[in-house]
């Protein structure tokens, strides 16, 4: 069984910036107030953010504290890219698709799926799949609303 939650936004700033701000780690614990640190583990083999970068996320999600180890399994800059981790009886799987919406807007989709690998981590699924999904729509809104808040800012002091 999988699960599933997909959120979108549209951020009043290009495409590239778009990108920029969702794929910049180094400054993720400033931009996202759900992130607490990132800890870079690997570039991509061509350097830079791209298929192979790896890094450890701590976040708070439903008032704990958790670090996911991340990996880019996909990316096709500026349009997609896909993060994967593997944690607690469970394979996650994030997409983000960013859609030009004219030269100075961009919509940002994020699709977040979890699915059980685990005898725990199944049951934990069918008790908290509906509660598990809203707390997660919930942080995705909130942190495209802080990638927005960051670049639609930059946009307007420029």
């Amino acid at each position: 069984m999988t699960y599933s939650v997909a959120v979108e936004r549209r951020v009043e700033a290009p495409q590239e910036q778009v990108w920029r701000a969702l794929t910049d780690l180094e400054s993720m614990p400033r931009v996202l107030s759900g992130v607490e640190a990132v800890e870079i583990l690997a570039h991509a083999p061509q350097g830079g953010f791209g298929v192979g970068t790896r890094w450890r996320e701590t976040r708070k999600m439903m008032g704990k504290q958790a670090t996911e180890e991340m990996t880019v399994t996909a990316s096709a800059p500026p349009t997609r890219y896909v993060v994967e981790a593997r944690s607690h009886g469970s394979h996650y799987v994030s997409e983000f698709a960013l859609r030009p919406e004219g030269p100075d807007a961009t919509t940002v989709r994020m699709t977040f799926s979890a699915v059980p690998t685990g005898g725990a981590a199944k049951l934990m699924a069918k008790l908290l799949g509906r509660l598990g999904a809203r707390a997660v729509s919930k942080a995705i809104a909130g942190d495209l609303a802080d990638v927005a808040a960051a670049v639609e800012g930059r946009q307007r002091g420029a």
